[in-house]
């Protein structure tokens, strides 16, 4: 997977959308459709899509990794959330998609005001979850109109040149590095299933199933991903629906006999099989078409948690271990990065775009990296106060003096996945610069240093993280944190740290980021980005509950140039030195003499 950094617009192109909208309404005439739903999502339920599955970005020519469309005979609409706004209006040809908020509108809510009284509304069941096919239904039919689930997706009959599903090798993730067997991962959630009164739990979700079976492979972008199927049996037995293309004696032998390898065409047939059977399934991760098939066939449905979601959040003792080096490895990166943009950023001659090869180039250096995490956000200015800022090659701008340049960014190794945000002063700040980026960093401390005791949900931390912004009015629009995986998914459920209410308490071995930021429109963005782990409860001298804390595994220098240190108590301050000592410290031993020089003076004491 050793591929250069992508720019957007290298997949696509405005010009073909007017021609395939108009190929897409023929083949809906054919079905007797009025108009169809295409969500950024596929038989997988995946974030990041394979090149065969991107019908939104193929319709539309918006590449983004969020939104959805709807195509009607006379209107169409695609909807992107506040990180597309910009983005949508280059990519696709506003004359045939009217450019819509994913976030206070959606299609759901414009179906409702938009789909004639009377029309028959296709969906594919495969690329909808149950929960979201369930809400699409109460919005089509609120609108007087019909919802038809299609048999093959309509795009799939039109777009020509599809790409071919991936077919790379699926390899085992070794016990080392998931420090428990597949076998034994199987046995612990059979028993879990059994305890729930059920023979089987169909499990869709991509990493869920990777988990499990300790298997990892290359078929989407960012995430080391095997798309396919499974069901877990009650008895600890597996039936994995997935490419035999796939399947290389190595892996046959990783699995063994108790996990049987089946086509993905025998997924359907095997869900009817369950008839009679009590069998769990998630309604926010599987698709509608295999509710549909459960139903059918008369199947008992536990309508409950994927069973895999919270053991594989709850990473064991090698998860976390293989999470600290490969963040060792990492921030030996992004420090070489951050000592090369000190020498070189100040000259006026980098962009966006620059940056962030340089950064994916210190980091393929180390030779452990698979691939990114995610694609990374690159931003300058004004461009930094857009939080999910995406650069194309329209979009790119110089990176110059007196400026804020931010870049969010991560990788994939077989020991971890890593998510890091630094914030960067190109010449001098401006002094709301420094308060702004110094209250940013005091609730960053604020969360890194919280104990709270166990049942403690990500949405009653949130406010530490906050309320130094809030002091002075300020805010800003997105989470706090999110999960991430072990060699999986750069965001992970079911563990959030945010205004929403997310029922699922903090517990040990969960891996967060902590990511305050504030965002001056127009001007500049300010983010500060480790990935923490939660520890296990322990006693504190003279308390009553045992408390549990975060551990920070990000190694990585934060810019003293923008700290106002008279803001910070002397516990903040402490913290923050302690911190670059300990980056100095491990960092020091891993990079080259002159990035050594600059580390000492970047960790300086304050």
């Amino acid at each position: 997977m050793d591929k250069p950094y992508q720019v957007f617009e290298d997949l696509s192109d405005a010009a073909t959308v007017a021609p395939r909208l108009a190929a897409l309404r023929q083949e809906l005439a054919r079905r007797a459709l009025d108009g169809f739903v295409v969500p950024h999502s596929d038989e997988y339920q995946s974030e990041y899509l394979p090149a065969c599955n991107e019908r939104l970005a193929w319709l539309t020519s918006f590449t983004g990794s969020a939104g959805a469309a709807v195509v009607l005979k006379e209107k169409a609409a695609v909807f992107v959330d506040g990180r597309y706004t910009l983005q949508v209006r280059q990519q696709t040809d506003t004359r045939e998609f009217e450019p819509r908020d994913l976030t206070t509108e959606g299609p759901n809510a414009w179906i409702e005001a938009n789909a004639p009284n009377g029309a028959r509304i296709g969906y594919d069941p495969w690329v909808f979850s149950a929960a979201s096919a369930e809400a699409l239904r109460q919005s089509v039919e609120k609108a007087g109109a019909t919802l038809i689930a299609t048999e093959g997706n309509p795009i799939d009959a039109v777009w020509l040149d599809r790409p071919a599903p991936p077919s790379d090798s699926a390899k085992p993730h070794n016990s080392d590095v998931a420090g428990e067997s597949a076998e034994s991962k199987r046995t612990r959630i059979a028993e879990e299933v059994k305890k729930q009164g059920a023979d089987a739990a169909v499990i869709s979700q991509t990493d869920s199933i990777c988990w499990l079976l300790n298997v990892r492979g290359s078929d989407t972008p960012h995430t080391p991903f095997v798309l396919s199927y499974a069901i877990l049996n009650a008895d600890g037995s597996a039936d994995w629906f997935v490419d035999r293309q796939k399947i290389t004696p190595e892996i046959g032998k990783h699995l063994g006999n108790a996990v049987r390898v089946r086509d993905p065409k025998e997924f359907t047939p095997s869900l009817r099989a369950l008839a009679g059977k009590t069998v769990i399934a998630d309604p926010n991760w599987t698709a509608a078409a295999a509710f549909d098939q459960l139903e059918k066939a008369g199947a008992k449905i536990k309508r409950t948690a994927d069973p895999c979601q919270l053991p594989k959040a709850c990473k064991n003792a090698a998860e976390i271990e293989g999470a600290r080096q490969a963040h060792i490895r990492d921030g030996a990166a992004l420090t070489r990065f951050l000592a090369w943009m000190a020498r070189e950023a100040p000259n006026g001659h980098l962009t966006e775009i620059q940056a962030a090869e340089a950064l994916e180039g210190f980091r393929r250096q180390n030779g452990a990296l698979t691939d990114l995490s995610f694609d990374s956000i690159s931003g300058a200015a004004p461009h930094a106060a857009l939080p999910h800022y995406r650069v194309t090659k329209s979009s790119n701008r110089a990176i110059n003096r007196d400026e804020i340049y931010l870049i969010d960014s991560g990788g994939q190794y077989p020991d971890g996945t890593t998510d890091v945000t630094r914030t960067m002063i190109i010449g001098e700040p401006t002094g709301e610069m420094r308060d702004r980026f110094t209250r940013v960093l005091k609730g960053h401390i604020s969360l890194a240093t919280a104990r709270f005791p166990e049942g403690t949900t990500g949405a009653a931390l949130d406010a530490f993280a906050r309320r130094p912004l809030w002091d002075a009015g300020l805010d800003y629009d997105h989470g706090t944190g999110h999960g991430v995986g072990s060699y999986l998914s750069v965001h992970e459920g079911p563990q959030n740290i945010s205004k929403k209410p997310i029922l699922q308490p903090l517990k040990p071995g969960m891996i967060c980021s902590n990511e305050p930021g504030y965002y001056k429109e127009g001007e500049y963005g300010i983010r500060i980005e480790n990935l923490i782990v939660v520890t296990e409860p322990k006693s504190i001298p003279g308390g009553e509950r045992p408390m549990m804390e975060f551990e920070t595994i990000t190694l990585a220098p934060i810019d003293l140039n923008l700290v106002e240190v008279k803001l910070l108590t002397d516990e903040e301050r402490v913290w923050l030195n302690q911190y670059h000592k300990r980056v100095r410290e491990t960092l020091s031993p891993q990079v080259d003499a002159e990035t050594r020089e600059w580390l000492q003076h970047a960790t300086r004491a304050v």
